[in-house]
């Protein structure tokens, strides 16, 4: 590959709402006009997308009859077939309203919450209709400023209350689709309920049928909460939880900027594409990113391009790691086991547990033990930095 030109077998997505960003900011109003959703997936399409997809509204405003609805899905459909593109995810917006300022699944007024579910599962038909296979959840104002507010218990009970009702409508309708659920530590909220893969995935272990849910990490949620996100990210392939992923830049510590992919740590980034590419991921490479304020339209489609030109980059990156014979021989070499250790601890038995137990250790020789990863990572940075 020497032009690192997307194919749709990349399975490149972005959503409606990223190349459709105007750039508005909590300190400044739009920079750049509204982007119709046919347009952009027409020009995705060009660039070498797979696909687009979308919350609810950003397709169908929140406000609009169903002869609108209908009309405005028509033209959309019509788009997607003449440019080849399709909608692997949707998810429902339940936080841009005033009604979901303290909350949609999780708040305390009932009434809401029945106004969310509803919402959900008429997003959930127009998903379905658009042939989405996965769901996402992103719980942007389930959290608190204020602990006075709710009981974190009687949330999560709310919670878990909601998606098992959706979890059922899915099967009941026949759409068969896979729930994920985004983590995010804060921002809009000042704590968000369910912060991190981790806490995702022990939330779904309670609900009525786990099976159907998963995770969908982002870079920038792990990353600005100084969170390692490779290891959120492999924490979530070894559950086969993984359903969707969120690819973006962020730097740690700030709000959440959902930078072009690559644009921050470029070392983290090719781990994350490395995993990625390594574990046999076959689901979408979702560009969860938006261009700086800075730019007009083609700055937008610029940006556009450099997500998915770096994430080819990094794979051709990986690629060459696996196969750089140094690399790889100190890889090996730190994992060796001449005398089959590691076979008395893949399965417990009484003899493997004597045999542990027999085993006499110089731990001041294992102590004194280098194990060569300084130049390991060197030897990594000068790949990436393509030097090597």
């Amino acid at each position: 590959m020497s032009n690192y030109t997307p194919q749709k077998s990349d399975k490149f997505t972005f959503g409606l709402w990223t190349v459709g960003n105007p750039g508005r900011d909590p300190f400044g109003s739009e920079v750049r006009p509204p982007m119709p959703p046919t347009k952009s997936v027409r020009k995705l399409s060009e660039l070498g997308a797979y696909g687009v997809n979308l919350h609810d509204n950003d397709l169908v405003p929140i406000d609009a009859t169903p002869a609108q609805r209908d009309s405005i899905v028509k033209e959309f459909k019509q788009a997607l077939n003449e440019s080849g593109m399709v909608v692997p995810m949707a998810t429902t917006n339940l936080f841009s309203d005033p009604i979901f300022k303290d909350g949609a699944f999780t708040s305390n007024d009932p009434v809401v919450r029945a106004y969310a579910l509803q919402k959900t599962m008429s997003a959930m038909d127009l998903g379905a209709e658009l042939g989405a296979g996965v769901y996402v959840f992103w719980g942007g104002r389930e959290g608190t400023e204020t602990d006075a507010s709710k009981d974190a218990r009687d949330s999560m009970k709310r919670f878990r209350e909601c998606l098992n009702f959706l979890a059922e409508y899915d099967l009941d309708q026949g759409y068969n689709m896979k729930f994920a659920l985004e983590p995010k530590p804060n921002e809009p909220r000042g704590d968000i309920y369910l912060p991190t893969v981790g806490s995702a995935l022990g939330f779904i272990a309670t609900l009525d049928k786990p099976e159907k849910f998963g995770v969908n990490p982002e870079f920038a949620h792990d990353t600005m909460a100084g969170l390692n996100f490779v290891h959120a990210v492999a924490q979530a392939i070894d559950a086969g939880k993984l359903f969707h992923i969120d690819l973006n830049g962020q730097k740690p510590g700030r709000y959440d900027q959902d930078y072009r992919f690559g644009a921050e740590d470029l070392k983290a980034n090719f781990f994350l594409v490395k995993m990625l590419e390594d574990s046999g991921y076959s689901g979408m490479r979702h560009f969860d990113a938006h261009a700086y304020r800075t730019e007009d339209e083609e700055g937008v489609w610029d940006f556009a391009r450099g997500c998915m030109k770096t994430y080819l980059i990094l794979k051709e990156k990986g690629k060459q790691w696996n196969e750089d014979a140094e690399i790889q021989g100190i890889v090996k070499n730190l994992s060796a086991d001449t005398g089959n250790i590691s076979s008395l601890f893949s399965s417990y038995s009484k003899e493997n547990a004597s045999k542990i137990t027999a085993m006499n250790v110089d731990r001041i020789a294992y102590g004194k033990k280098g194990y060569g990863y300084e130049k390991l990572d060197q030897l990594t940075t000068e790949l990436v930095l393509g030097v090597r």
